[in-house]
């Protein structure tokens, strides 16, 4: 078989690092070379000795959460890696460099600094060659995360094909990103504000592959099921870890793993009251011409208004149980590589 480039998948950090550019310094902290990227010490630890790492995007931080809760949820979020035996790589970029897990320091500027840019793939080159800061998106952390050598990656819920996309050929660099990214991406399926059907097509033609976790259905975000079915399903982190394992036999382009993780039914935002507000949100965002990049925070901002925040609390559920499974995923797929 012919071995993956070490861009996608690499079988040894210590080649990632250096096709990344990378060169170690005398602090244990991964300097700035060609490209850049900068892992702190305990992630640049952990990728040395094939420990297990989870990738986490830093936009809810920034740009999802209020403040002070934002920087509350960031700890706990990366508490719940560690006590699940793997180590939290927060993904930002900051003065024009990627950084790959953030020191408290840095933490507390991401979820403080009301300057920060929100930045998808497409953004990191004029951000790097700029000296900017942001925070990095799903398609930016993933493609970040690959490039260090990180396997998998906890989010939320992916982008994908929005409602209006016969008008506007509005579509989400996620999936774009995803289909030429070797990387596992444990999510809640796609934002319910989009559509879900159409994503899926999209996925399917671009040739990632989803697999439900639990579950012959496909997430809906807020709620366990988006009512569509998937064509394959795991029941625990080894049956994810074999997947990534047939990946990689397998060869042809390099593309994601999605893993569809349900939030649990208990913790869903009511369906009937969902289909209400979103149904009142679209009609909104038309009446007030509302679309291209800014109908996305409108149609989140209404929803966590007009649910009580009952819809914030559900996204929060979902991402906690995405960064459980991701932890538990990234410990068996170290274990098979060790």
């Amino acid at each position: 078989m012919t071995e993956a480039p070490p861009y996608f998948a690499a079988p040894s950090v210590s080649r990632e690092l250096r096709a990344s550019g990378l060169r170690e310094s005398g602090s244990g902290e991964s300097e700035s070379g060609e490209f850049g990227l900068r892992p702190s010490e305990e992630v640049r630890e952990a990728l040395e000795r094939g420990a297990p790492v989870v990738a986490l995007e830093s936009t809810i931080i920034a740009h999802g959460l209020p403040r002070p809760r934002n920087l509350e949820v960031a700890a706990e979020l990366e508490g719940l890696v560690r006590a699940a035996g793997a180590v939290p790589a927060t993904i930002a970029v900051l003065d024009g460099v990627p950084r790959i897990g953030l020191d408290e320091t840095a933490l507390h500027r991401v979820a403080e600094d009301p300057s920060l840019r929100k930045l998808g793939f497409r953004d990191l080159a004029p951000a790097l060659a700029a000296g900017a800061s942001g925070a990095t998106t799903v398609s930016g952390t993933a493609h970040l995360a690959a490039r260090a050598g990180i396997r998998v990656f906890a989010t939320g819920g992916l982008g994908g094909v929005h409602r209006d996309w016969a008008t506007t050929q509005d579509e989400s660099a996620d999936l774009g990103l995803l289909a030429r990214t070797r990387i596992t991406v444990v999510c809640a399926g796609v934002k319910s504000i989009l559509d879900v059907p159409a994503t899926l097509e999209r996925l399917e033609t671009l040739g990632v592959t989803v697999v439900g976790y639990r579950t012959g259905e496909f997430p809906g975000f807020y709620l366990t099921s988006s009512g569509r079915p998937v064509d394959w399903t795991v029941t625990d982190p080894a049956g994810a870890a074999a997947v990534m394992a047939a990946q990689d036999r397998v060869g042809g382009p390099p593309s994601a793993l999605v893993l569809a993780n349900p939030v649990p039914a208990a913790e869903q935002l009511d369906p009937a009251l969902h289909d209400r507000v979103l149904a009142e949100a679209l009609a909104a965002a038309e009446r007030r011409g509302i679309g291209g990049q800014a109908i996305t925070p409108f149609l989140l901002a209404h929803l966590t208004e007009h649910t009580g925040g009952a819809s914030l609390e559900a996204n929060l559920a979902a991402v906690r149980g995405n960064v459980r499974l991701a932890a538990e995923v990234a410990v068996e797929w170290a274990g098979r590589k060790g």
